[in-house]
């Protein structure tokens, strides 16, 4: 049994989430709950309302021991770009690309 969360159109960097996402992977949620709360980095607030979203999930929807959940997969694909433009000198525009991400996180219970 399973639960999944998602986080659609997340407004920052795939690239950026990917470091937060392999420093909870595979670990017990209390602890990768602690883990999002002490790493300064940008994801890290996104990420925790996501874990804490799957959490419920787990508990409600399918009735399984929040004690005995871990994180068993967590991955962020990319999601569509903004294309902005930056006026430069002589005229000249430079295009300016916002990246988004759509992240999805899966608990399973340990055995």
């Amino acid at each position: 049994m399973e639960a999944r969360a998602y986080l659609k159109y997340a407004r920052i960097s795939p690239r950026k989430v990917q470091i937060v996402l392999d420093l909870i992977r595979n670990k017990p949620v209390d602890v990768a709950m602690a883990i999002l709360k002490h790493t300064p980095k940008a994801a890290s607030e996104s990420l925790e309302k996501l874990l804490k979203s799957a959490m419920a999930n787990a508990e409600n929807n399918h009735n399984m021991d929040v004690s005995k959940l871990y994180v068993s997969q967590c991955f962020v694909s990319p999601g569509p770009i903004l294309k902005r433009i930056r006026p430069r000198a002589q005229g000249r525009a430079f295009q300016i690309l916002k990246r988004t991400s759509h992240v999805t996180m899966v608990l399973k219970e340990q055995e």
